[in-house]
């Protein structure tokens, strides 16, 4: 019954939440009566076209959620106590790093954990932590920093930006980028909530570049191909310019001199997590990405021109 209340506060419909349980609307109606007769308490206020939670509903929920992740927590340990490589494994992962990274890693994964089943959800970094803080999630792949102390953090590796630019453009022409290169130039960026985007304005701070308003991409592929198209230039991760990230003709990829600036990736996890061991191990699965990929220098960038 707690998990039919909590569905329905989070829907805030009787319909949505019983497709949500996978129970008809009337098996669900039924069970919150049911609870409320039990607790002797009104929980769920009826109004036509809206649902709310009385004070006191809400308290319950509050609790109703701690009890509910206890339960999956006691799940997931004796489950793990049978078979420590196996179950199932909820990882968010932010879109400018889930397609260019997971084909690098997915296969070593499959072989360490072959029973391991691995549920990734692509979503934006505040959507990512929320759910880690509401149990949906088991841990995340985020960039750092992080002012969340209740998670976890472990270091993977650190991921340098190259500089992504039409082949005619004098830029295109160097083996090599300093930032001092950058001022006064317009970059194409990404809209408001990739973490891509506040990285990328730091370097515009720091090199003197600046955005071009008219413009705010929602993916990493549309900045490639406004790229491709002439439209401008733009800070590019350097996983997402090695295959089998998509090509475009009219494109060349430029590493920065160094210190070259880059982002530091991480797996985080609640620090109150029952499965912090195992993700621990999963952890050191996703840091051991080839070197390579990881490498930004111009010798290892030739073939990055029409990344």
């Amino acid at each position: 019954m707690l998990k039919y209340l909590v569905a329905l506060d989070e829907f805030r419909h009787f319909s949505r939440a019983a497709e949500h349980c996978h129970v008809s609307q009337p098996t669900l109606s039924s069970q919150i009566r049911k609870l409320e007769g039990l607790l002797g308490t009104i929980l769920v206020e009826r109004h036509p076209g809206r649902i709310m939670l009385t004070p006191t509903g809400e308290k319950v929920v509050a609790r109703a959620r701690v009890i509910l992740q206890e339960t999956e927590n006691i799940r997931t340990i004796t489950s793990r106590a049978r078979d420590p490589n196996s179950g199932t494994v909820r990882v968010g992962i932010f879109p400018t790093l889930g397609p260019y990274l997971l084909p690098h890693v997915i296969p070593a994964l499959r072989q360490a954990y072959p029973r391991l089943k691995l549920r990734l959800v692509e979503e934006k970094t505040a959507t990512i932590i929320s759910k880690l803080g509401d149990g949906k999630l088991d841990a995340g792949l985020l960039a750092l920093p992080l002012a969340e102390d209740w998670l976890h953090r472990r270091r993977l590796f650190e991921e340098p930006f190259m500089l992504l630019a039409p082949a005619h453009h004098p830029l295109a022409k160097k083996d090599a980028i300093r930032m001092s290169d950058l001022a006064d130039e317009e970059l194409l960026l990404l809209e408001d909530g990739h973490c891509l985007r506040d990285q990328a304005l730091e370097v515009c701070q720091l090199a003197g570049a600046h955005e071009e308003v008219d413009f705010h991409a929602t993916s990493l592929e549309t900045l490639r191909y406004m790229v491709a198209a002439n439209a401008g230039i733009t800070l590019m991760p350097v996983l997402a310019t090695r295959p089998p990230a998509a090509t475009a003709e009219n494109l060349t990829a430029r590493p920065f001199e160094e210190p070259a600036p880059r982002r530091s990736i991480a797996m985080v996890w609640r620090k109150t997590s029952v499965m912090a061991e195992f993700l621990e191990e999963l952890a050191r699965v996703f840091a051991n990405i080839d070197p390579q990929l990881l490498s930004s220098t111009a010798a290892d960038n030739k073939r990055a021109d029409s990344a």
